[in-house]
C-alpha cells in the first residue's frame, strides 16, 4: 500500500465513492468545474463511482436552466459521471427537491429522540440576541431559549400559528478531524450554538440535507472547495447525532484573481459556457484546472485527462489559494488548437465565420461572402490552417481572417511605404511583385517553395533590406499592419485573387504624395 492510499486511508475492499453537488443557481462556475474534475480524477485513480447530486434546496434561487448549464459543462468538459441526474443510480433521486421523504424519516428521528426540538423565535428576537452578544464581545449564537419547552408550550405555540424551525442540540465539545489536504482541523461546537436543521419536517437546510445525502449514497471522500470547512464542524455534529459513518474531506484552496482576491464576474470570466463561446478547447481547459493548486511534481505542463487520472495525486494538492493566470490559459488552448487536424479546425472554427458575418451559408447549402462569390471548404480550411498557429482562442478567427474574405480590402495607402522609400519605388515593387505572380504554376503555389521564390526576388531588388520588396506585398495582400507572412497569404488566395490585391494596391499608391 502507497504512502498515498494509507493518508487518505482506502480500505482495500471499499469503494470511492465521490460526488458533485452544485446548488443550480447560477451559470456553472470554473470553480465547481475544478471540483468536480479533481473528484473525478481521484475517483477514477481508484475505479470508483462519481456522482452529480443537484443540491437545490434554496428552492428559490434554483432554475432548471443552471441545471442544464451544469450538466452540459460537464459533458462538454469530458467529465463523465457515473450516477446522478439524467443518468441514474441505485440511491437517487439526485435532486434534493426529490427527496424530502427521506430527510423527513431523519428529521422525526432527531425529534423523537429529544436530539432536535422546535425553535418559536421571531427574527427580530434572534437578530437582537444576535447584536447582543456581538456588542459584548461573543460569538454570536442561539441562546437555547427553546431547547426546554414543554409539550403544553410547544402546542400552545403551534394553536396560535407561530413560525418555527428546528434546531439540533448541540453539545459544548471540541470536534477533530482529519483533512487530506490541509491535516489535523479542530474546532469549538460552543461556538455554534443549536443551530437550525430545517424550516420544516419536510424542508431540510443545506448541512441537514447534504449530510444525509452523503450518507445515503455511501459517499466516502468530500471533496469540496475550503469555503465549505465552515460547514463541516455542522455536518460531523448532524452525523453524530443520527450515528452516521464519517466519510474522509479533502478541502481545496480557492481560485484567486491575479490580486489575490477571490475569483469573480468582476475580475474573469468565471462561467464554463462563457469559455466555451469564447472558443477555449475543452482539453485547455482541463489542463488548466488541474494545474489550479496542483503540480505533478515535474516540469510536464501538457495532461491529457487520461494522463491527469493516472498522474493525479490529492497529497500534492497546496493549502495556499490557486492563481488564476488567464495568459496560462491562453497558452494551454493555443498549443491544443495548434494539435487540432485541419477538419476538427474547420468545425470548431466555421461557427464563428457565420456569426461574425463573414460567411453566410445560401439555399445550396454553400459558403458564401458578403460579395456573393462562393468560398469552398478548401479555401477555408487553408485559412484557419494559415492562422492556426497565432490563434489563442477560436474567436479570434474572424478578427485574424477577416480581409481573407474580403474582395476589396480598405486601408491607409501610407501602410504600404517600407521605412522612407518613395512613391515611385513603391509602386515599382509592386509592379515587380505583380509580374513575378504572373510566372507561378500551381506547383508554385506552396508557401515554402512560394518563400525561396520571393525571397531571391527581394534580395535581388535590395539585398540589404528585403523589406523593401516584401513589406509592400504583404501589406497589399493583408491591408494589415500584422499579418502572416506575403507567402502564406499568397498560398491560401491564389494567383487571381493576389494579382487583384496588388492592383487594388496599385491604385492606393497613386492617391500619395511624392
Amino acid at each position: 500500500m502507497t504512502s498515498l492510499t494509507k493518508k487518505i486511508n482506502i480500505l482495500s475492499n471499499e469503494e470511492v465513492r465521490t460526488r458533485i453537488a452544485p446548488s443550480p443557481t447560477g451559470p456553472f462556475h470554473i470553480g465547481t468545474a475544478r471540483t468536480a474534475l479533481v473528484n473525478y480524477l481521484f475517483t477514477k485513480k481508484y475505479n470508483g463511482t462519481f456522482i452529480l447530486r443537484i443540491d437545490n434546496t434554496d428552492i428559490d434561487r434554483s432554475d432548471e436552466k443552471f441545471e442544464k448549464d451544469i450538466i452540459d459543462g460537464l459533458n462538454w468538459l469530458g467529465i463523465k459521471y457515473d450516477e446522478g441526474v439524467g443518468a441514474g443510480g441505485e440511491f437517487g433521486p439526485y435532486r434534493q427537491t426529490e427527496r424530502s421523504f427521506i430527510y423527513n424519516k431523519y428529521i422525526k428521528k432527531l425529534l423523537d429522540e429529544k436530539k432536535a426540538y422546535l425553535c418559536f423565535c421571531a427574527e427580530d428576537e434572534l437578530r437582537a440576541q444576535h447584536e447582543s452578544m456581538l456588542a459584548s464581545g461573543f460569538s454570536p449564537k442561539y441562546s437555547g431559549k427553546c431547547r426546554n419547552l414543554s409539550e403544553n408550550e410547544i402546542l400552545q405555540n403551534n394553536k396560535d400559528g407561530k413560525n418555527s424551525i428546528i434546531r439540533l442540540i448541540v453539545a459544548e465539545k471540541k470536534i477533530f478531524f482529519n483533512d487530506i489536504i490541509r491535516g489535523k482541523i479542530e474546532f469549538d461546537s460552543s461556538l455554534l450554538g443549536d443551530f437550525p436543521i430545517a424550516k420544516g419536517i419536510d424542508l431540510p437546510l443545506y448541512n441537514f440535507a447534504s449530510t444525509v445525502d452523503d450518507y445515503e449514497m455511501k459517499i466516502t471522500h468530500v471533496i469540496r472547495g475550503e469555503d465549505h470547512i465552515s460547514n463541516t464542524p455542522k455536518q460531523i455534529i448532524i452525523q453524530e447525532a443520527l450515528e452516521f459513518t464519517r466519510p474522509q474531506y479533502a478541502h481545496l484552496p480557492l481560485i484567486l484573481s491575479p490580486d489575490r482576491t477571490k475569483l469573480s464576474k468582476r475580475n474573469a470570466v468565471v462561467s464554463i459556457e462563457d469559455y466555451k463561446n469564447q472558443g477555449y478547447l475543452p482539453e485547455a481547459l482541463i489542463n488548466f484546472m488541474a494545474f489550479l493548486g496542483w503540480n505533478p511534481g515535474d516540469e510536464r505542463e501538457f495532461f491529457s485527462i487520461e494522463s491527469l487520472i493516472k498522474e493525479f495525486d490529492l497529497s500534492r494538492i497546496q493549502k495556499s489559494g490557486a492563481i488564476f493566470n488567464i495568459k496560462k490559459l491562453e497558452w494551454l488552448n493555443s498549443y491544443y488548437i495548434r494539435k487540432t487536424s485541419p477538419q476538427k479546425l474547420f468545425e470548431q472554427c466555421i461557427g464563428y465565420l457565420i456569426k461574425d458575418g463573414l460567411l453566410k451559408i445560401n439555399s445550396d447549402n454553400e459558403y458564401v461572402n458578403n460579395d456573393g462569390e462562393i468560398v469552398d471548404v478548401s479555401f477555408i480550411t487553408k485559412a484557419l490552417m494559415m492562422e492556426q498557429e497565432r490563434l489563442k482562442k477560436l474567436d479570434d478567427t474572424s478578427e485574424q481572417l477577416s480581409y481573407v474574405f474580403q474582395k476589396n480590402i480598405d486601408f491607409d495607402p501610407s501602410l504600404l511605404i517600407w521605412k522612407n522609400m518613395t512613391k515611385v519605388e513603391l509602386t515599382d515593387s509592386l509592379n515587380e511583385a505583380r509580374e513575378l505572380i504572373k510566372t507561378l504554376s500551381l506547383e508554385d503555389l506552396e508557401k515554402n517553395r512560394l518563400k525561396d521564390i520571393l525571397t531571391e526576388r527581394a534580395k535581388k531588388i535590395n539585398s540589404e533590406n528585403m523589406g523593401f520588396f516584401l513589406w509592400p506585398l504583404r501589406v497589399a495582400l493583408s491591408g494589415r499592419k500584422s499579418s502572416p507572412s506575403p507567402f502564406e497569404i499568397i498560398e491560401v488566395l491564389g494567383v487571381e485573387k493576389t494579382l487583384y490585391r496588388i492592383q487594388n494596391a496599385l491604385q492606393k499608391a497613386e492617391t500619395l504624395q511624392k
